[in-house]
Order: C-alpha cells, then structure tokens, then sequence
C-alpha cells in the first residue's frame, strides 16, 4: 500500500535458523521476519506494552498442593503466541529484504509479528478473552493465574 505522509515504516530483517535432530543432521531451515521493535514510537505506534507474569509463589504454591490433593500437572507452550494477537493501531513496516520490489511501498501489520514492543501485550489480551470465554477468572493477587 501507499505509505501515508504522517507514517514512519518500522524495519524488519529475517532470522534464519537451521534445525537439528538429536544426531546432528540438519532436518529443517526455519525463517522468520522480525520487526525492529526499537524503531517505533511511543504514542504513535504504540500505547501499552506491559504483559503481566505469574508470580513465582504462585508456582511453588500450586505445586506444593498437588501431592497432598493428588493432582495432576500440566504445562502449555503456545508455538507463535505474539504472531496471534490483532493489532489495533495501524503499523507500517517496510518491505521485507528479498520482496522489496523499489515501488515505495509498504506493509500494514493486521496481526502482531516477534519484537514489536506491544507484541506481548496483544497476546496477553487474547489469551485472558479465551479464559473468560472458558469460565476462567484471573486471581486478583496473581492476574496470571486462572481458577474455575
């Protein structure tokens, strides 16, 4: 798209990585585009970026009581969490290397790509909308932690 005359494109550069087995032989080549979060403006292309983390306590606590209630414990790792959140603030980023074609044209992000500065924020909103749509409520001492 055209670049409007008040936007500053943000830069990107790609991260390339070369997956292994547990032998050593090379099984895949990953690549993915990641923002210079360090370029953006505050007010402009973003508002917040606080992302809340469980407290500590909070883990040893809950794995103190398991033994004694018989529980059972389970960890989730989401693969490409800050690639889900929607953005809500228009932010232009120039044209990847490799795909820039010399137009002057640049890219509107619809969803949240790695190191953008509100990436971690916009994940952490989705991901406490999905709990509450489950019956889930955040405890007030600890808003990462869920009970039913």
């Amino acid at each position: 798209m055209e670049k409007p005359k008040d936007a500053i494109p943000i830069s990107n550069k790609w991260v390339l990585t070369k997956k292994r087995n547990k032998e050593g032989n090379l099984v895949k080549y990953k690549a993915r585009l990641v923002a210079h979060g360090f370029t953006q403006h505050p007010g402009q292309d973003y508002d917040d970026t606080f992302s809340p983390v469980v407290c500590f306590e909070t883990i040893r606590t809950l794995l103190a009581m398991v033994p004694g209630k018989k529980l059972k414990v389970q960890q989730l790792d989401v693969k490409g969490a800050y690639l889900n959140g929607k953005l809500t603030q228009p932010i232009y980023m120039e044209q990847p290397t490799g795909f820039d074609d010399g137009s002057g044209l640049v890219c509107l992000l619809i969803k949240s790509i790695y190191s953008l500065k509100q990436a971690g924020h916009i994940w952490n909103i989705k991901f406490n909308d999905a709990m509450r749509c489950h019956g889930f409520q955040p405890l007030i001492l600890d808003p990462c932690t869920y009970i039913l």
